[in-house]
């Protein structure tokens, strides 16, 4: 998202516009395409325009897992990992793939766009603070699930 975007929504009507301030404040930098959004919107003289992100729920699963390394985990497994607090040391959309690390640890977390695609997500920053939920695959650490920084400190461990 570069600065904005636009949402449909399900009643029909004019696009309304997605500031990525907006969705800043929800704790996220972008969101997937086909990710359903909850929003609050105000009518303006540009048009409808959204104040607030309620929720996001990414789009709906193709169904199986994304990557071949998950197919062995259920998702009551998946769902059981801790959701850790870390930072994006890089992701390129192109390539599809990127890396992050957990605070306080210097191992590389593979991040594959399909995964970033599945957690509602379209794209990361550098230097990002994002949750990951984090499996060790057959290459190596690798994220399967990536959130908002906020939930993730809610989720950390003490």
């Amino acid at each position: 998202m570069k600065g904005f975007g636009f949402v449909v929504s399900e009643e029909g009507g004019p696009d309304i516009l997605l500031h990525a301030n907006v969705l800043r404040n929800f704790g996220q930098s972008s969101v997937a395409d086909g990710a359903a959004i909850d929003i609050f919107v105000q009518s303006t003289e540009r048009g409808m325009q959204a104040v607030e992100v309620v929720s996001i729920v990414p789009p709906a699963e193709p169904g199986g897992p994304p990557l071949e390394d998950l197919a062995a985990l259920s998702a009551e497994e998946l769902g059981k990992l801790p959701l850790q607090p870390a930072r994006v040391k890089w992701f390129d959309k192109g390539k599809g793939f990127g890396f992050a690390n957990v605070f306080g640890r210097p191992d590389d977390i593979f991040v594959h766009i399909e995964v970033l695609r599945r957690s509602g997500l379209a794209d990361l920053q550098p230097g990002e603070a994002v949750g990951i939920r984090i499996v060790d695959g057959r290459r190596g650490l690798m994220a399967i699930e990536v959130s908002a920084w906020e939930r993730a400190l809610r989720e950390a461990p003490r």
